[in-house]
């Protein structure tokens, strides 16, 4: 029989949280999952062994360093609802496994909500795993050494395991988090986690698209796209810059969370081979199809592009190390080429964008995209959970 099993995660300026975790709870058929989100909004269609639970709306500034709440609604409020409503979860499902994703490694201003769950399950001695769901690399810190006393302290008292959704071969958690061996649960990487083309991808996408094999598609995205307008508006610019042997086709997703005025200044640049979307669930046929991808470097999006074996180019968000990190260790494997903010102007990018559409090879890279069936597999491991976790 499976089990019942809640699954937090939030997601408060991109998308690729999100949708780790749905990849990882769609692996999770023939269980109970209840997937509990409370980030900015967008429809997508859950698999039918996952409902949602959706908490009132909680994102952050691109620093993040302050709350945003919903039109209308008050912070202080919100955060006392979402509270209640978690533990009243707890209280009414009694789940046997709780995933929370990132935290205690980063949400830290959520622990408002996620602490007194924790201690709930510690003071009730129920027969409740807990979990932590992290991807391969951590964002700094402003004190590192606290951060990660704090880190450890939560984990130890609290936590089970530790599941690394990475390769090690790629990148060890190791890299940017110090303290590593003094977390006592196990430290277990599952791969990473992606979800694959479909067989038939591309095909019935360049069928869609009316494009004959001869003819170069080339994708642009920016992920959930609160911050993806300038690699975009340059992929468009570039992309027109192409000459009659060039691509054939661009396809532009914006991200489901990119500004109005953004999507009407790229469809303002657009001509007739430019199609701009928001968002499609065949974003993985897409690039299957593509003959070159064009877009930022996070954890989805990086692991996308591999799993299609598309060629890209990609542009890392400044803000932080993580993108940047991954994409160089990437592109040292010759999986992609990074982008510098100077390759953005666009006589330049076209240059670079004919280079790429000039080769034919697609590249592979030998790495683990196994790592939501890998969790699935490691969650199912034994009948007792906390059990089998904790001799693990």
């Amino acid at each position: 029989l499976g089990m019942k099993i809640v699954f937090y995660c939030q997601h408060v300026l991109g998308v690729g949280h999100f949708f780790r975790s749905l990849e990882i709870c769609r692996a999770l058929a023939g269980h109970e999952v209840i997937l509990v989100t409370g980030g900015p909004r967008f429809e997508v269609q859950l698999p039918g062994h996952v409902r949602e639970l959706r908490l009132p709306e909680l994102g952050m500034d691109p620093e993040f360093k302050q709350f945003l709440a919903a039109p209308g609604d008050d912070i202080e409020t919100v955060k006392r609802v979402r509270q209640a409503r978690l533990l009243a979860l707890f209280e009414a499902e009694r789940p046997e496994l709780f995933v929370v994703e990132l935290y205690p490694f980063g949400r830290k201003a959520f622990r408002f909500e996620i602490d007194p769950v924790l201690k709930a399950i510690a003071d009730g001695g129920r027969a409740c795993g807990v979990v932590c769901s992290v991807r391969d690399i951590l964002v700094e810190k402003r004190m590192p050494a606290e951060h990660e006393a704090r880190v450890v302290a939560v984990l130890n008292r609290h936590f089970d395991a530790v599941l690394v959704h990475a390769d090690p071969k790629l990148v060890a958690l190791e890299e940017t988090f110090d303290r590593l061996g003094d977390i006592r649960p196990p430290v277990v990487y599952t791969g990473f986690v992606t979800p694959a083309p479909a067989p038939d991808g591309r095909p019935r996408i360049r069928s869609r698209l009316r494009l004959a094999e001869t003819e170069k598609l080339i994708v642009a995205s920016a992920g959930g796209g609160s911050v993806g307008l300038p690699v975009l508006e340059a992929a468009v610019q570039a992309f027109l810059r192409l000459g009659p042997g060039g691509a054939a086709r661009l396809v532009v997703f914006t991200g489901p969370f990119m500004p109005e005025a953004d999507v009407a200044r790229l469809t303002a640049w657009a001509g007739p081979r430019v199609d701009i979307q928001r968002f499609t669930p065949d974003f993985l046929d897409y690039l299957a199809a593509a003959d070159l991808s064009v877009s930022m470097a996070g954890y989805n999006t990086s692991m996308n592009l591999l799993a299609a074996r598309v060629p890209a180019l990609v542009w890392p968000f400044a803000q932080n190390r993580e993108q940047r990190l991954r994409s160089e260790r990437l592109a040292g494997m010759g999986a992609l080429r990074v982008l510098a903010d100077r390759d953005l102007e666009p006589p330049r990018l076209a240059v670079l964008m004919g280079r790429a559409l000039a080769q034919t090879a697609r590249p592979a890279a030998d790495i683990d995209l196994c790592g939501a069936a890998n969790t699935a597999r490691w969650i199912a491991g034994g009948r007792n959970l906390q059990t089998s976790i904790r001799r693990s």
